[in-house]
């Protein structure tokens, strides 16, 4: 009788060190520009222009540099009011509208929810030059409260989208025995709706917080000192001059590292509420 050949599948071990391998892999290629910049600012301006290696004498003559030309606790408060005020604001509109397209659709529901959608898809630009005069002429520029109205309208569709799929995975026999029992509709959502979905209503306010904080478009358009946050103190680090790199390197290390922190700090948080309602 021939011998029986069977095919080499690799085994579960083998595939799962593999997918660990590729894993590690991917996150390295994507870490390493922020590796990059992190090593970056710790050399001299010549070093980061001449001398492209890993391996140097670090100095945090670029740090005080960037210290010394601007205050960046400043930049960095206005980051944090602006980043978590345009998001507290936010939900505070989101949550109500989020809870009238879940549990009290109309014909309409669809298409203003595809609405708000669209309107992401609108250049900034576009919209630039009339809220800028409108902003310049009720005394909004380089306020703190510009910002704050301005990320919010800019998040304000993703959060409402957000929130409605979580609200749209709640049963509906949980609020209507609430009712039954006699709770009035704000006693429903404070009571049943919002304690139910926390985790969604976490991750959307942590998505919130991280799109608010990396804005750059309207903070470089609309702030010009009083209220800049941490994109404007990177951007005034690029000069006709030229790039300087290692303070560029360093001011980007400075901006990123809170919200990095922040992140890393919430990241359980952020997929518990990313997978809420995938399991039944």
């Amino acid at each position: 009788m021939r011998a029986r050949h069977t095919p080499l599948v690799p085994s579960v071990g083998a595939r799962r060190i593999w997918l660990t391998l590729l894993g590690w892999g991917i996150a390295l290629f994507i870490f390493f520009p922020i590796l990059w910049m992190v090593l970056t600012g710790f050399k001299s301006e010549a070093e980061a222009i001449a001398d492209p290696s890993l391996i140097f004498t670090p100095t945090l003559e670029s740090y005080v540099a960037v210290q010394a030309r601007a205050d960046y606790f400043k930049f960095a408060m206005n980051s944090v009011v602006v980043a978590f005020g345009s998001t507290l604001l936010a939900l505070l509109i989101a949550i109500p509208s989020a809870y009238a397209m879940a549990f009290l659709p109309t014909k309409r529901t669809k298409g203003t929810l595809l609405w708000m959608l669209s309107t992401k898809m609108l250049p900034p630009v576009g919209v630039l030059v009339p809220i800028y005069l409108l902003f310049r002429d009720v005394g909004l520029l380089d306020t703190r409260t510009g910002l704050v109205i301005v990320y919010t309208l800019m998040n304000l569709p993703i959060v409402v989208w957000m929130l409605y799929t979580f609200f749209k995975d709640l049963p509906r026999d949980i609020l209507e025995a609430g009712r039954m029992d006699g709770a009035s509709t704000l006693q429903e959502v404070l009571y049943l709706l919002l304690p139910l979905t926390l985790p969604g209503i976490a991750s959307t306010g942590l998505l919130s917080v991280i799109l608010s904080w990396n804005e750059a478009f309207w903070s470089l358009n609309l702030t010009s000192s009083s209220a800049a946050p941490l994109t404007a103190y990177i951007a005034s680090f690029s000069s006709p001059e030229g790039l300087f790199w290692a303070k560029l390197s360093a001011a980007s290390t400075m901006a990123i590292a809170p919200i990095l922190v922040f992140g890393w700090l919430t990241q359980k948080q952020m997929v518990r509420g990313l997978t809420f309602g995938a399991v039944k």
